[in-house]
Formats: structure tokens, C-alpha cells, sequence
């Protein structure tokens, strides 16, 4: 049984792609910092912002309210985290 879950997490793979580092732009830069990150670094960075500055809307935890500094990487003031990964795609590169 043992022999099967191995075989089986070792199937996983982690997408080369995700783990590449990227650029931030200027506006990403001021809140996850200025040195190419990998997109799960990047997301990590963003959470640990939101969390540190209490940016999750008390009644709807999926949305995040943007400060000053997040409104410019999401163009409003009020994302889902769901449309957080899009928004920041556009600031990668």
C-alpha cells in the first residue's frame, strides 16, 4: 500500500514554467520587492501583504481591497482573489 501512494506523489510534477523567475513591474516591485520571483513566490509575497495590512474585505474574505499600492497592479479597488493571478500575470514578464 505504502509502494502505491509513492508511486502515485511521485507522478506529480511541478510545471517548469511556474518556477521560472520573472521580472515584477514597477508597481509589483513596491509591494513583493524588486528581484525576479517565481509566480508561487509572488503570489506568497501578495498574501503576506494583504494579511499584514488587513486588505481581506471583513464580509467577503474571497475579496481583497486595494491600497495604494494595489490599486495600480489591479486597476480598481476591488478584486477577487480569484482575478488576483490575472492581474498580476499582467505585471510579470
Amino acid at each position: 500500500m505504502a509502494n502505491a501512494k509513492t508511486a502515485k506523489a511521485s507522478s506529480k510534477k511541478v510545471n517548469p514554467a511556474l518556477m521560472k523567475p520573472l521580472q515584477p513591474s514597477k508597481e509589483l516591485a513596491a509591494v513583493v520587492g524588486s528581484d525576479p520571483l517565481s509566480r508561487p513566490d509572488v503570489v506568497s509575497r501578495m498574501w503576506d501583504y494583504i494579511k499584514k495590512n488587513n486588505l481581506q474585505n471583513p464580509e467577503n474574505k474571497r475579496e481583497i481591497l486595494a491600497d495604494d499600492k494595489l490599486e495600480p497592479i489591479f486597476g480598481q479597488k476591488k478584486v477577487t482573489m480569484f482575478e488576483m493571478n490575472k492581474h498580476l500575470a499582467q505585471h510579470l514578464s
